[in-house]
Formats: C-alpha cells, structure tokens, sequence
C-alpha cells in the first residue's frame, strides 16, 4: 500500500489497526514503526490490590509476614 505524505503528516486506514483506541509510535533507524497499545495491560494493574488476606497493613510490611 502506498500513501502520500502531506503537511500533517500520513493517514494509516483504521482496518490496519486492529481496533485499537491508542497506537505507539516511534522511529528505528530509517524505519516507522506503530504498535497498537492496549489501555488495560494487566501489569499496570498490580499495584490495585496487592494483598488479600485481610491484614491492612500487608502490603507495606509483607516482607514480615511472609
């Protein structure tokens, strides 16, 4: 596929994108790449809830309980 290159830059057609909201986009060496990111990685969501076992202080000293 070939694309013309304007003032603002290139249009990338949406079904390229495999429905992504969000995209990464970033140069390697004389290369474009554009990744689709996912708003909900799970590792962003650790933190939430780090400890279930009912003590309120767990997460700040688990290193004694464990």
């Amino acid at each position: 596929m070939l694309a013309k290159v304007t003032d603002n830059g290139v249009t990338i057609p949406k079904d390229l994108l495999s429905g992504a909201e969000t995209v990464d986009i970033r140069q390697e060496g004389n290369v474009v790449v554009i990744v689709p990111v996912s708003l909900t990685d799970p590792l962003l969501d650790l933190g939430k809830a780090p400890v279930t076992c009912g003590a309120p202080d767990a997460s700040e000293r688990h290193d004694e309980y464990v």
